[in-house]
Order: structure tokens, then C-alpha cells, then sequence
């Protein structure tokens, strides 16, 4: 099999990143970037992220999930904590965040290491979700093989009917990640391939240090 893509081409010149325009701090960027990628059409989830971690087997490995929080601390997500990507951040906690925004022409790339968040702000979070999405949490052993579809669809039947009208409590294997960045990278896209590369780093003193890169 084979394709030649070679005449896949665009111009990208919607926007520009000056270092006058942007902010001291990276999440504060962040958060105007992804309040403008909010406010355009085009794009479903501006919270779909990128997440890219070292396996047990060594190789790097990157999946989508979706961010749920930021804050000056850094990039919150779920997921089960004995999947695959949660044995890898037990082992090696640092990790690569990178969100796309073809919609603005823009991309974020992010460095950090990842931490568990407290249990109650698990809790609340899995409160918050539908019961389907609860209890979807409750049948998956995630990144485990199974012989089939059906057995997840009858495990989660059963479980539809044993806790009709009862509370669902958060699994102890499935909670929130915390991304602390130690490097904030903001692409935007420009003619030529000349894109304006803006890299924020993070100093011993927690200032961030700024940084143009060639594209």
C-alpha cells in the first residue's frame, strides 16, 4: 500500500505570537489562548489533549484524553489508575501534554511530571458525571484484554440493575492526574513554515524564563 501526501499543503497566516502580546505567565497565556479557541467555531472538544508517557516496555506511547481543569498548578485529567497510561506514570511520572487547535492554527506543548490529586477532589469530580459514565468507570479494567464487547455490555446491565436508585462510589483505581509544567511551548502557525515558536521555562527561583525558537 502506498499514498504520496506530498501536495497536502496550507498556508497558515491567521494569527501571530509576539513576545509584546503574550503574558508573564504561561498558564495565563494558556488560559487566553484556550478562551479564543472556545470562542471560535470549528472545533468540538479544545479540551482534548495529548498525553504522552513512557511504558514498562520502554516505548513512548500517546493517547487522547481530556483535560477537565487547569489552574495555576497545572493541567488536571481522569482516567483509571491501573490502566496502562497509570502504571506508566507510576513508574516514570514525567510526561508530555500537547493540545491542537487547527481551527486558530495553533498548538501547546507541554512538559511536566504528573501527581495523583487528592481524594476528595476525585470525589467530587466523579460525583459530577452521569451515572452512565459512573458506572462505565466501575466495569472497565482498562488497557486489560477481554474476550469480547458483550462481556463489558452484561457487566454493565447488572451493575445498571444492582445500583438502581443507589449512590455510586468513586473506585479506589480510578481518579484525577495533576501535570505540573516545567515547559510551556505556544505554536502558531504562520506563511512560509516561518511559525512564531514561544517556549516559557521554569526557573529555579519559579520565575518563568521566555524564549523565541526557530520554527
Amino acid at each position: 500500500m502506498q499514498q504520496d501526501l506530498s501536495n497536502y499543503r496550507k498556508s497558515y497566516q491567521k494569527s501571530a505570537l509576539t513576545e509584546e502580546s503574550i503574558k508573564e505567565n504561561p498558564l495565563e497565556q494558556f488560559q487566553k489562548w484556550f478562551y479564543e479557541v472556545e470562542a471560535t467555531d470549528g472545533l468540538e472538544e479544545p479540551n482534548a489533549m495529548t498525553i504522552s508517557t513512557i511504558g514498562l516496555d520502554g516505548f513512548p506511547k500517546n493517547r487522547v484524553v481530556l483535560m477537565k481543569r487547569y489552574t495555576y498548578e497545572g493541567f488536571i485529567f481522569y482516567t483509571n489508575y491501573e490502566s496502562e497510561k497509570g502504571r506508566a506514570i507510576a513508574q516514570n511520572p514525567s510526561v508530555s501534554l500537547s493540545f491542537f487547535w487547527p481551527n486558530l492554527e495553533r498548538q501547546v506543548i507541554i512538559k511536566g511530571t504528573a501527581e495523583k490529586i487528592a481524594d476528595n477532589l476525585s470525589d467530587g469530580y466523579f460525583e459530577s458525571r452521569p451515572v452512565g459514565s459512573q458506572l462505565g468507570a466501575v466495569v472497565s479494567n482498562q488497557s486489560e484484554v477481554i474476550p469480547s464487547r458483550e462481556i463489558l455490555e452484561s457487566k454493565l446491565k447488572e451493575l445498571e440493575e444492582a445500583y438502581q436508585g443507589k449512590e455510586i462510589e468513586r473506585p479506589a483505581y480510578w481518579g484525577g492526574y495533576l501535570v505540573r509544567p516545567i515547559s510551556i511551548e505556544f505554536w502558531q502557525g504562520r506563511p512560509n513554515r516561518l511559525h512564531d515558536r514561544i517556549r516559557y521555562t521554569l526557573q529555579d527561583d519559579f520565575n518563568w524564563k521566555i524564549e523565541r525558537l526557530a520554527p
